[in-house]
């Protein structure tokens, strides 16, 4: 497992984040660094270091996690104007934090293809 990181700090509340969901399951946070009027960072409680992590971890688990993240975008107002989920993962994709983490991002228009 990776070593301690900013995410880590953040759930023992030993950093501060807008927080705008927690259970006992995710938390959820502004990310300090907006691309969108809505940017939010989903964290599970169970720490994976990436997305790949996930194809070994417990289907139960990575439900929870899904459907945490859906629900947090419903609670963010974004179902109806849309948003997209992002994980960066590894070093080309820009993972800087060694904790998986989903981007929810909406509140304005997109382009295709992204990045």
């Amino acid at each position: 497992m990776a070593a301690d990181t900013l995410f880590d700090k953040i759930l023992r509340k030993e950093v501060p984040a807008e927080v705008v969901h927690e259970d006992e399951e995710i938390m959820a946070f502004r990310d300090i660094n907006p691309q969108a009027p809505t940017h939010v960072l989903v964290i599970p409680k169970t720490k994976f270091e990436s997305f790949a992590d996930l194809a070994e971890a417990d289907p139960e688990e990575v439900g929870r996690y899904i459907r945490g993240v859906a629900r947090v975008a419903r609670e963010l107002g974004l179902d109806e104007s849309g948003y997209r989920v992002v994980f960066n993962t590894g070093p080309q994709a820009q993972q800087t934090v060694h904790y998986i983490h989903a981007h929810i991002i909406g509140g304005r228009q997109f382009t295709w293809p992204p990045g």
